[in-house]
């Protein structure tokens, strides 16, 4: 079953990696030439792969977490290819580095100048983040009809959130859905960017990368060469993108009651305002334009805790507390359901309930009452997959920031190196800051970091899985309907 998965993904990368060949050959790229091989290769393997198909094919919970770990180390082997063969990487263990950053949503970059990149290249490098930021098995499940009742393990395994449910009943209609909602509001922004005077060709790739919130830009100055138009408009739909889609899907139901009330998305737009406004403050130090203050601000805010990544300043050079702050936005991340990364703002909320549900235990002994979210009840088995995230998160982040530190760097720039892959966010502080790469790092390293990035836009566990050698031992079991 996993192979035959992933034939499907495979054959769905040959399609996407059209796009590419089509740009090179609008802009009369030799370049485009690699993207073709690569598609004919990995189409050719995807359909012998996919001949293969099981008499049973039914998704078991082993199965579809093993299947969803494996789907995107394949994707960004594949799509790492055409980097290499160009030449626009030439070091291999930099160009998957580079793919991995873009599927995930990360935005790490090795590249010193992206101007200098062929057409075709900055296209396929921002287009990983769209594909990314809703994910490969998703789309798998919007365009293709698969039979059987488990294909909903596919989309929790790699949808971004401590749960996922479905909009509607049948998973692949929830897959359509969730499609529908993201290339509509990529198209939207596509569309006011150029009315705001960015050529179409960027504003298709920063329209990529914003969706995906993933800040591959096309610029070496990322977003900051840009008129304030421009963007104020990035920073309204990096938030956007960072708010849970299924609000998008209550308020098209014209549910908007519960739209605007979902608790998570309060606490998402409350940090936001809450964080930009001390920040504003804070910049006073530094100095006295409001206007430039408050817009530099709103940009950097939506784009760390949405986990974008895009700059228009060098905010490493800002004062002690605002760094501070986006660090910490660094690791409370989006909403759950949305294209971010992060831990998570449902995850955070949950937590800090559940702190306050047991000082009132301390208070109260004898009562009996749980933390709620959206007016609902987390009962044990949430709370305990909450904080088992939270453990495995931790070890990770300790072991990964240990072994990179092997280096010999300064410990902000490990430090904020893990924190800035693991979220997927991209630029971290000191020598990973906003105006410099993660070129710096040693193959080691990057491999590590590289792991961290999927393990952050998966959730952990289907990544760890592929570790855990009861994975690849005895029977699986079968999960609910």
């Amino acid at each position: 079953m996993i192979v035959y998965i992933l034939g499907h993904v495979m054959t769905i990368v040959a399609v996407l990696l059209v796009l590419p060949v089509i740009v090179g050959l609008i802009y009369g790229e030799a370049e485009c030439v690699w993207f073709l091989v690569t598609l004919l290769g990995s189409g050719l393997i995807g359909l012998a792969l996919r001949s293969l198909k099981p008499d049973e094919p039914v998704f078991y919970l082993k199965e579809g977490c093993v299947a969803t770990g494996l789907s995107w180390i394949v994707i960004s082997l594949i799509g790492a290819l055409p980097f290499y063969f160009s030449g626009a990487i030439p070091n291999f263990i930099n160009a998957l580095f580079e793919t991995v950053s873009g599927f995930t949503t990360t935005g790490a970059s090795i590249i010193d100048d992206v101007e200098i990149l062929p057409h075709c290249i900055l296209f396929w490098r921002s287009f990983t983040h769209w594909i990314g930021g809703m994910g490969i098995l998703v789309f798998l499940l919007a365009v293709i009809s698969m039979t059987g009742g488990s294909q909903m393990n596919l989309m929790r395994a790699e949808s971004p959130g401590p749960s996922v449910g479905k909009l509607v009943p049948k998973a692949r209609h929830t897959a359509i859905i969730l499609y529908v909602i993201y290339t509509a509001l990529t198209v939207a922004m596509i569309l006011i960017l150029v009315l705001g005077g960015m050529p179409f060709f960027e504003s298709v790739c920063t329209a990529f990368g914003t969706a995906g919130t993933g800040g591959f830009g096309v610029k070496n100055s990322s977003i900051a060469g840009y008129s304030p138009f421009i963007q104020w408009t990035v920073t309204v739909f990096m938030i956007l993108f960072g708010v849970n889609f299924n609000a998008y899907y209550l308020i098209l139901m014209k549910k908007f009651k519960q739209a605007f009330g979902m608790e998570e998305v309060r606490w998402y737009l409350g940090i936001i305002l809450v964080t930009i406004a001390v920040i504003v403050l804070d910049l006073r130090k530094v100095s006295a334009a409001f206007g430039e203050n408050l817009r530099s601000a709103a940009f950097q805010v939506g784009s760390i805790i949405t986990t974008t990544g895009f700059s228009t300043v060098n905010f490493d050079s800002w004062p002690s507390l605002s760094k501070t702050l986006l660090v910490v936005l660094m690791f409370i991340g989006a909403c759950a359901g949305s294209t971010g990364g992060g831990v998570k703002v449902s995850r955070i909320v949950a937590v800090f309930k559940a702190g306050l549900n047991e000082l009132h235990l301390y208070v109260h002994p004898k009562s009996v009452r749980k933390p709620r979210l959206d007016g609902k009840p987390l009962d044990d088995s949430s709370m305990r997959s909450i904080l088992i995230y939270f453990a495995f998160f931790i070890i990770i982040f300790a072991v990964s920031v240990i072994i990179v530190s092997i280096d010999g760097q300064d410990l902000i720039t490990n430090f904020t190196a893990v924190a800035a892959t693991i979220n997927n966010i991209g630029p971290g502080l000191s020598l990973v800051g906003p105006i410099k790469n993660y070129g710096l790092f040693s193959d080691l390293s990057q491999v590590v970091l590289m792991l961290d990035m999927l393990a952050g836009r998966l959730e952990l566990f289907p990544l760890v899985l592929l570790f855990y050698p009861p994975t690849w031992m005895g029977k699986s079991r079968k999960i609910a309907k």
